[in-house]
């Protein structure tokens, strides 16, 4: 290393031209420095830290160039939580919320190799900060062309990539994210920008801006919202996917058909060992309660059932049934009474009422 490293919590330090976009990406610093071999040769370094691993990755595709190759930084393919890409003297890399600019003064086989062990040792950020941001799972494989996607996440960085819609219509205020790629069609070459909201209903509510803001310019003889061309759009969950470009009606409405959201719950939260044995313990125990509780309940009715039947038996009409606690009801249902005024006796003997009439 030649001499301290410089670090810096101002994006401008970072890259002056771009601090807007660095902030978007909820830049946190930077450090870089240089360093030198026996036989001469350099490698600069700059890395610039993120809140979280989406603001990494939003800037490695800010920052990555179609033209450039596509490098493996990880030791193994499998569970590598990074990308990379170089051209030149250059590499580019992202790994967790780290951002790593590397620029050797000589390409050689062996460049991208160097940086194995510096990736390897970078913080890992925990947690959720560790995810990316799911709904970019959705953008389509097939006519993708290499490194045109870009993630962003503010007006600045949407601005600086000639979309499809204005920010003003994204609305980034309602915590809107935004995906772009290109995609080779039959027709020709199309842009697919997805737009992601909290909810299918703030999408639902967004999509109909956008529709009445392409129809106004349809109805004025404007262009097309984005560029001249097909212009399709769909809702699907929270996303809404819109296809633009010099191509066929036909391939606009393939592409966005090709979006489908669906939803789906994961669990990301490292379970304790020691809490799930305690949850375990807790349920057992409930259970083993319940039944002691039953046992109990039947044991008391089959006491207090035989203790009754033992009492009487043994004492007839003296604990139970006593003759002078027994009381009858009669309601006389059998009475009857004769028409002209006679009267009838009743079945107890006890002669009926009169008839007045």
């Amino acid at each position: 290393m030649q001499g301290p490293a410089r670090t810096s919590t101002d994006p401008a330090e970072a890259d002056p031209a771009n601090a807007a976009v660095l902030k978007e990406y909820r830049f946190s610093d930077l450090a870089s420095s240089t360093y030198t071999r026996d036989d001469g040769r350099t490698l600069k370094i700059r890395a610039a830290r993120f809140a979280d691993a989406s603001g990494a990755f939003g800037a490695y595709t800010f920052y990555l160039q179609p033209e450039m190759a596509k490098e493996q930084i990880c030791a193994t393919v499998e569970n590598c939580d990074a990308q990379a890409a170089s051209l030149g003297q250059r590499v580019l890399f992202y790994r967790g919320n780290v951002l790593v600019d590397a620029q050797f003064s000589q390409e050689s086989a062996m460049s991208v190799a160097q940086l194995r062990e510096l990736s390897a040792i970078l913080p890992r950020p925990g947690g959720n900060l560790a995810n990316l941001p799911t709904f970019i799972e959705f953008m389509p494989h097939r006519g993708y062309v290499r490194n045109t996607q870009k993630y962003l996440m503010g007006p600045a960085a949407l601005a600086a990539q000639a979309p499809p819609i204005s920010a003003e219509l994204v609305d980034f205020d309602a915590s809107a994210e935004v995906s772009m790629g290109r995609y080779d069609t039959s027709s020709g070459e199309a842009t697919l920008m997805l737009i992601s909201y909290p909810t299918p209903q703030l999408a639902a509510k967004h999509l109909l801006r956008i529709d009445a803001a392409h129809q106004a310019q349809a109805q004025a003889g404007g262009a097309n919202i984005g560029s001249a061309g097909s212009f399709s759009e769909k809702r699907t969950g929270p996303i809404i996917a819109i296809a633009t470009g010099p191509i066929s009606d036909g391939d606009a409405k393939s592409l966005v058909g090709m979006v489908n959201w669906e939803a789906s719950v994961t669990w990301n939260q490292a379970t304790d060992n020691q809490q799930a044995r305690d949850l375990y313990m807790l349920i057992l125990n409930i259970v083993v309660l319940c039944g002691i509780l039953a046992g109990l309940a039947v044991v008391a009715g089959v006491a207090f059932g035989g203790i009754r039947i033992l009492l009487k038996r043994w004492y007839p009409e003296k604990v139970f049934d006593r003759p002078e606690q027994m009381e009858f009801i009669s309601l006389r249902l059998t009475e009857t009474v004769v028409k002209g005024g006679s009267q009838t006796g009743t079945e107890g003997g006890n002669p009926a009422p009169r008839n007045p009439a």
